[in-house]
């Protein structure tokens, strides 16, 4: 399977879907799917705006809106999860996942479908160490505070995450787990971006709740995004994740790869996208500790949310 991996979207859809259809034109070659590892800006209209952190000098509808109106068609099917720039009230709508127009998934705060025979999870938000124990106490109209907390990672979805047992070929985040800059080219990065210096020697940079997903879930493959800038790396379980992070869409900048997802030949399974019935089984078993208050509960043991899980499978 031939997937296009794009880091930062920050609305610029026009642009990435011109960069595929380039990519197919000129190296004869089918995309099967697009994937998007964050700052998707889904901007239905002007009001969208308001729900997005970042200067008012950045806000910008960019395509989206015509896509979801229906003014133009997506041309690949395509998949992302959420950064810490997006229209978070329409995102908070769709916790779960959902559509968000007809062709592209979101694959909701934290999430696990599959794509064909390919098994996709992710986590949408940035990690900020203040909110990971909290809830998701924000209303709307969020204000200054909530406009950011609301993409958060919580220690909620990372516990859902963790309560996956079978194996996970793509996992996409926003931003990279902590260490995996100490597992490729840590020269070249620095030699790129010189301000990450001392956070790479302080093992700083990251998400420590992604390095806990990389390590216990071990996924195939790992994209990212965020920190604007290409590097790859190879994390060595009992097997190799291969991790992927890339740019925005810029000229002259890495924002878009292809990437060949090996499936197994004699499985003849349509190319879209089916609910995962593991996922939805944790689904069930944890919505009891979800909180809409500051205060987040103690989360059931894995075993005994294990046991509950594989009862309703």
């Amino acid at each position: 399977m031939k997937v296009a991996v794009q880091g930062c979207c920050h609305g610029e859809l026009d642009k990435i879907f011109a960069s595929v259809r380039y990519i197919q034109e000129t190296q004869n070659i089918t995309i099967d799917l697009l994937i998007i590892c964050g700052d998707f800006q889904a901007m239905r209209n002007t009001a969208d705006l308001a729900s997005m952190a970042c200067p008012d000098k950045y806000k910008h509808l960019g395509t989206f809106y015509q896509y979801y109106s229906g003014q133009k068609t997506v041309p690949v099917p395509t998949i992302f999860v959420g950064g810490n720039h997006e229209a978070s009230n329409y995102l908070w709508e769709l916790y779960h996942g959902g559509w968000v127009c007809p062709n592209i998934y979101f694959l909701g705060f934290a999430g696990c479908v599959r794509f064909g025979s390919v098994r996709i999870a992710g986590i949408s938000g940035i990690y900020k160490e203040n909110h990971y124990n909290e809830g998701h106490y924000e209303r709307f109209p969020y204000n200054d505070g909530h406009v950011r907390s609301i993409y958060h990672v919580r220690k909620f979805n990372v516990y859902r995450l963790a309560q996956i047992n079978t194996p996970v070929d793509i996992f996409l985040s926003h931003d990279w787990p902590t260490g995996i800059a100490y597992h490729g080219n840590t020269r070249q990065l620095l030699q790129f971006k010189k301000h990450f210096k001392s956070e790479v020697q302080s093992n700083t940079l990251g998400s420590p709740p992604n390095e806990f997903l990389l390590r216990k879930l071990k996924p195939s493959f790992w994209f990212a995004a965020h920190l604007h800038v290409k590097f790859a790396a190879l994390f060595d379980h009992d097997h190799s994740t291969k991790f992927l992070a890339l740019d925005k869409c810029l000229p002259g900048r890495d924002f878009l790869q292809i990437v060949d997802i090996p499936t197994d030949p004699d499985t003849k399974i349509p190319l879209r996208f089916y609910h995962d019935e593991e996922w939805l089984a944790i689904v069930r078993a944890t919505h009891q500790s979800f909180s809409d208050a500051r205060i987040q509960q103690p989360f059931p043991s894995d075993s005994d949310t294990q046991l509950y899980v594989y009862a309703t499978l």
